[in-house]
């Protein structure tokens, strides 16, 4: 029994994927719940617009920017300039001040600030104004100390994209790509480890086919039924869950035909390092599944992260995708708005087909 213990502990010691299961996987997943999830707001780009530009608004301010819940941002030069930074995604929330906001304090007794913020995130947007309500609220009770009368600093809230701050319009675009992210690469993957523990990849791979037709042969099936199931989320959000496509149909089709290309090409290549079905599936959904609900800013604001969790955020396909389902279904914009995004979906799927390709041929020889 003593023999077969340490026999043991040899045959897991000596398996790297079984350490990376048994210590690796624990410590990241510590790691992204405890850095990752967190429902406040930290450094949030907001801009301000001051018409009066006087003692009580640059306090205010000063008092906005010292909170840490926001970072200033100099892309809003005017109110012309606020609906085209909020369609670029620049800032989260603008806040003007009224012309002779001190004066008319002091002769009114009340000064009103407007509060705009990007709604398509709409627990982000509200509370964003519910920080900016509150920290305004304290400045008002610091202001009044040794007044004989009472003053009054209202702040007018309204909601870009979203004035009903519907929940659906955060979950919506998350959940298509959650779908269409793990269904897709998961049934690639197991597809192709499938065959390699039935033998049949080793017909493939000694047949005059190429590694890129091969490859291609695997993908084109799942892209027609990948591409259905997009439609159908897409039609379920529309009719039953009553969120609204206000930019083209057309484009968020061909963005969604992309996105499913890099996902299948992901789950090629994750095939092509799993010896087996089981161990295609665990790298799927713990690869692919965690990573993206916790780094994709779908349920959580990638500024509440730390600086290498957002730098990893970046090589997270679903990031940019959800950047597109939202900019495209609520905000209603064309592709000059989304033509970054674009590209690095589409650098990643050629980066992952080659990665494929080259690791076939390495099989070939």
């Amino acid at each position: 029994m003593k023999g077969f213990i340490i026999k043991e502990f040899y045959h897991i010691f000596r398996d790297f994927r079984s350490m990376i299961v048994l210590f690796g996987m624990p410590v990241v997943q510590v790691l992204l719940f405890g850095f990752a999830l967190s429902t406040e707001v930290k450094n949030a780009p907001v801009a301000i617009i001051d018409h009066s530009n006087d003692q009580v608004t640059r306090a205010i301010t000063s008092k906005l920017l010292s909170s840490g819940f926001f970072i200033l941002s100099d892309e809003v030069h005017g109110e012309d300039h606020i609906e085209e930074v909020f369609r670029h995604g620049k800032v989260k929330e603008v806040i003007i001040f009224e012309s002779n906001f001190a004066s008319n304090l002091e002769k009114d007794r009340q000064a009103a600030i407007q509060v705009i913020a990007d709604a398509s995130d709409p627990n982000t947007a509200n509370l964003l104004v519910n920080y900016t309500s509150a920290i305004v609220a304290d400045y008002q009770q610091e202001y009044m100390k040794g007044l004989s009368l009472p003053v009054a600093i209202t702040t007018e809230s309204q909601m870009m994209y979203n004035p009903a701050l519907k929940s659906v319009f955060m979950f919506v675009p998350g959940v298509i790509t959650i779908l269409l992210m793990l269904i897709t690469a998961m049934m690639t993957s197991i597809s192709i480890a499938r065959e390699k523990e039935m033998g049949t990849m080793e017909i493939l791979l000694v047949s005059p086919m190429r590694p890129m037709q091969i490859i291609a042969g695997k993908v084109i099936p799942y892209v027609l039924l990948a591409f259905a199931n997009a439609v159908t989320i897409l039609l379920l959000s529309y009719f039953v869950l009553g969120m609204p496509v206000k930019g083209s149909l057309l484009l968020m089709l061909a963005e969604s035909l992309l996105f499913i290309v890099m996902a299948l090409s992901l789950g090629i290549f994750i095939s092509t390092v799993s010896k087996s079905q089981q161990m295609a599936m665990m790298l799927s959904m713990f690869a692919l599944m965690l990573p993206t609900i916790l780094l994709s800013g779908f349920i959580f604001p990638i500024e509440n992260m730390p600086l290498p969790l957002q730098l990893i955020s970046n090589i997270m396909p679903p990031r940019w995708f959800i950047i597109i389902v939202k900019s495209i279904m609520i905000k209603g914009l064309g592709f000059q708005y989304i033509w970054k995004e674009t590209l690095i979906i589409a650098g990643m799927t050629l980066f992952f087909i080659a990665l494929s390709v080259k690791k076939f041929k390495i099989r070939l020889e």
